[in-house]
């Protein structure tokens, strides 16, 4: 009875666990190889320099890269967390609204940010934060609300992360990813998952304390329709 019951929770996370885990195992078995010098690379070869031609491939690879465990588990967690809930909760746009904010996080770094090297998957984790939180405001269903508030209890301190001069940090990253994340969520404000769309609520009109259309109508019309309704009577 009871692994009927966990089988029935977890079966719409099944499959966006399986797909957040391995994001994550690429993350770490790239870290691994450059450590143990299989595949060695450093941010010269693999990061994002702004405005650059030899920084342009970093836009691919940057988030692929980390330059300790430290950051690389940081950056973990929270995308963990975020893809799980993205390919749970926003099926119909999931694969889309990640790549375009991959891409588009490091396409605007390399235009706009510091002329350094940027490296790891925290643009991104901030984008799909912002995506998250940004679809509740847009959409208005509750499923997306509830996530939006979750996002704000659980993610408050990122918001740290978008202050500027913060040394050895790429904070451009940060803010751009979180920008990315509203004009995505904006973007497919109106593909609404099935349990987004509400059922229209069908009442009798004789019931209803105003007409379904009373806001709809001018003063001289709602003025006629009450001397119809009256006649009527």
């Amino acid at each position: 009875m009871n692994d009927a019951h966990e089988a029935s929770w977890l079966g719409p996370f099944r499959q966006p666990i399986k797909m957040a885990v391995a994001l994550v195992a690429i993350l770490w078995a790239l870290h691994l190889l450059r450590i143990f010098h299989i595949l060695p690379y450093s941010p010269v070869d693999w990061g994002l320099y702004p405005r650059r031609i030899f920084g342009l491939k970093g836009i691919l690879t940057a988030p692929l890269a980390h330059s300790d465990w430290k950051h690389l588990i940081s950056n973990s967690v929270p995308l963990l967390a975020m893809v799980t809930v993205i390919w749970a909760f926003f099926k119909r746009v999931a694969w889309q609204s990640f790549l375009m904010i991959y891409l588009f996080t490091g396409i605007a770094v390399w235009l706009f940010a510091r002329s350094v090297f940027h490296i790891g998957a925290s643009g991104v984790v901030y984008g799909l934060v912002s995506f998250v939180f940004w679809s509740g405001v847009f959409r208005r269903s509750l499923k997306s609300i509830v996530l939006s508030l979750i996002v704000i209890v659980v993610y408050t301190p990122m918001f740290a992360g978008i202050l500027p001069n913060q040394e050895g940090i790429s904070w451009e990253s940060h803010l751009i990813g979180g920008v990315v994340g509203i004009l995505v969520a904006w973007w497919f404000k109106r593909d609404l998952e099935p349990e987004e769309i509400e059922e229209p609520y069908e009442q009798d009109e004789k019931t209803l304390f105003l007409r379904p259309d009373t806001f709809r109508m001018t003063r001289t019309e709602r003025a006629q329709q009450e001397r119809l309704d009256e006649e009527e009577q």
